[in-house]
């Protein structure tokens, strides 16, 4: 293998493997350390500066970061990432004074926002404090999107949805609530420079069975149904609800069932239980409410008596899965089952939905009429029209809209000023020395052997009675502190210098899961398989030196590092050295000096 070039950005990148699973590539070791050490402000701010809504996602990311966790490959429970990320926007001072400040004199060009959701903030976010004039249109009352709309109250308050909102419109964004937006065209007529289009994946998929019409006054579609009681339209449900679907918005909508007055809750899903889409916590949250689900039951019929929904007939099925892992679900034979509902709510995914965009405009649509989008720069094939989020390539989450919305804000830059929009602005990087003395580092290196903490709930009666309640509290400081602990840093690399190594082999020998090996070089097959511990996950990368003077090589396998420091520790020679390393995705907008902020 040739040696690893380690001034390519993506390398150690790849190695810091919570930040690589995050879309907008948060430097999650970075604000964990800033948490330990008490600095919350700055911690909620190296999250603003990527994420841009920390004490949302605190609450309700999918949490890409946390099966990448590294603490996960050594038989325990990842770092909660997510969590920590809450503590730093609970405990946070005033942030305003640290947010860009945006120019009185604009630059003169006018961007159209259609859709208020997590994509367009982005979008507004990263382009105000450029002089844009930006125009932000919504069909509710308040900007948010799916984050007001379909996330309930109990698992995102008002208060902090509000806040975090309005840190973007106060930044002399010109506002367009209660207006939907019926044409493309007229849009498109009027004096805007670019377009960015961010309305979600708004349409809600149906059933088509028997009885479904007659049951319409009872039977609601999940999205819309969230999206009335938040608004407060909706304020109450009947006793026995039955809920369609195993996603996320089907654990809410059984959840906010719970909270309007239904006893006898349930979720039927027609796949297996292993196989269900909704995140491993909402499930949990659902059973503790006391939810049962029940699977492997697709819906046959609709049964109603006297024009009234009475309940829904169930078939038996079983998984069946072939040698690719391909799913078929085959009738068991058993007897149907009727299960008696008041109210039935479908929550079986999401459509997107473009009746307003003509189709003579030159915006090309594909499959599922989806548009025609490029994935690096997020324009259509009209120009001067943008997309991203959940409008762009379908539903997928709140992280997801906002690293689409800084990457669509870089490119509505470019346009505006001419340039191509594939000139991609490279990321910043650096890679700086922990050193302190001889062999202490400036972060704490050793491993704690704490298991995850748990994060505490209001108690059912009381989280059941108001829609509106909150039901995970958060972590505490000191808990706060003691789960950043777990945190193995890595961020922080083993950097070799081969002109100091004398080959002693000692870093190989005390190396704790023996990830280091000197060895004679080969092809990467090969290499992998003589090293101490076989390097068997070949999506992370093997660290490979120069020739040493006896030809061997260092090879270290980035996988099962743990990031410590005894290597450099012991090493009598400095050729490890722990460095810092810094990945922070450029934006349009330079927004704050992560660096300046730095614990390490």
């Amino acid at each position: 293998m040739k040696p690893t070039n380690i001034q390519d950005p993506e390398y150690f990148h790849k190695v810091v493997d919570c930040q690589y699973a995050c879309p907008a590539h948060t430097p999650v070791p970075e604000y964990i350390r800033l948490i330990a050490a008490e600095r919350y402000t700055e911690a909620y701010m190296v999250n603003w500066e990527s994420n841009v809504f920390p004490g949302i996602l605190g609450r309700t990311c999918d949490r890409p970061c946390e099966p990448a966790c590294r603490r996960g490959r050594i038989e325990e429970e990842p770092v909660a990432i997510c969590r920590l990320k809450r503590v730093a926007a609970d405990n946070k001072e005033e942030v305003r004074h640290l947010m860009p400040s945006v120019p009185e004199k604009k630059n003169g060009k006018k961007i159209a926002l259609i859709g208020g959701g997590p994509a367009s903030l982005t979008v507004a976010r990263d382009l105000a404090p450029l002089g844009y004039e930006i125009h932000l249109f919504d069909e509710w009352n308040k900007g948010g999107g799916m984050m007001r709309t379909q996330i309930p109250a109990f698992r995102l308050p008002e208060s902090v949805l509000d806040e975090e909102v309005d840190y973007i419109l106060d930044m002399g964004i010109h506002t367009h609530f209660n207006t939907y937006v019926e044409s493309m065209k007229e849009v498109l007529e009027k004096d805007y420079d670019a377009i960015f289009v961010g309305t979600g994946a708004p349409k809600g998929r149906d059933l088509n069975l028997p009885g479904r019409e007659a049951a319409d006054a009872n039977i609601h579609i999940g999205i819309e149904w969230l999206a009335s009681v938040a608004f407060g339209h909706t304020t109450k449900i009947g006793k026995k609800v039955i809920i369609l679907g195993g996603g996320n918005t089907a654990m809410d909508c059984c959840r906010t069932s719970r909270r309007l007055g239904g006893d006898d809750v349930k979720v039927i899903v027609r796949s297996p239980f292993k196989d269900m889409k909704a995140s491993p916590w909402e499930i949990e949250d659902a059973q503790r409410e006391d939810i049962p689900i029940l699977n492997n039951m697709p819906p046959k019929e609709f049964v109603v008596e006297n024009g009234k929904l009475k309940g829904i007939v169930f078939g038996k099925v079983a998984a069946i899965y072939d040698e690719n892992g391909k799913r078929s679900l085959i009738p068991t034979g058993e007897p149907d089952v009727f299960i008696e509902a008041d109210d039935v709510i479908i929550a079986i995914g999401q459509d997107n939905a473009f009746p307003w965009i003509e189709r003579d405009l030159g915006i090309k649509f594909g499959k599922w009429d989806l548009p025609v989008v490029d994935k690096t720069t997020f324009q259509s094939t009209l120009d001067r029209v943008f997309f991203g989020g959940d409008a762009a390539f379908g539903p997928e989450n709140v992280i997801t809209a906002v690293a689409h919305g800084h990457q669509a804000a870089i490119s509505v830059d470019l346009f505006c000023r001419g340039e191509s929009v594939y000139n991609r602005p490279a990321p910043y990087t650096n890679l700086v020395s922990q050193k302190m003395g001889i062999h202490e580092w400036s972060y704490d290196s050793p491993v704690v052997v704490d298991k995850r903490y748990l994060v505490p709930h209001a108690e059912k009666q009381v989280a059941l009675a108001d829609r509106k309640v909150e039901v995970e509290l958060g972590f505490d400081q000191p808990t706060g502190f003691k789960e950043a602990q777990r945190c193995l840093n890595c961020d922080v690399q083993t950097v070799f210098n081969t002109s100091r190594c004398i080959e002693c082999d000692a870093c190989m020998d005390i190396c704790p899961t023996s990830c280091i090996t000197f060895t004679a070089n080969g092809e990467e097959g090969d290499l992998r398989t003589r090293l101490l511990a076989p390097a068997n996950n070949t999506e992370q990368d093997l660290y490979v030196s120069e020739n040493l003077p006896t030809g061997r090589v260092m090879v270290k396998d980035e996988d099962v590092c743990l990031h410590c420091g005894l290597c450099a520790e012991r090493c009598p020679t400095a050729a490890w050295d722990m460095q810092k390393y810094l990945y922070q995705v450029t934006k349009a907008t330079p927004i704050w000096n992560i660096s300046e902020q730095s614990t390490i």
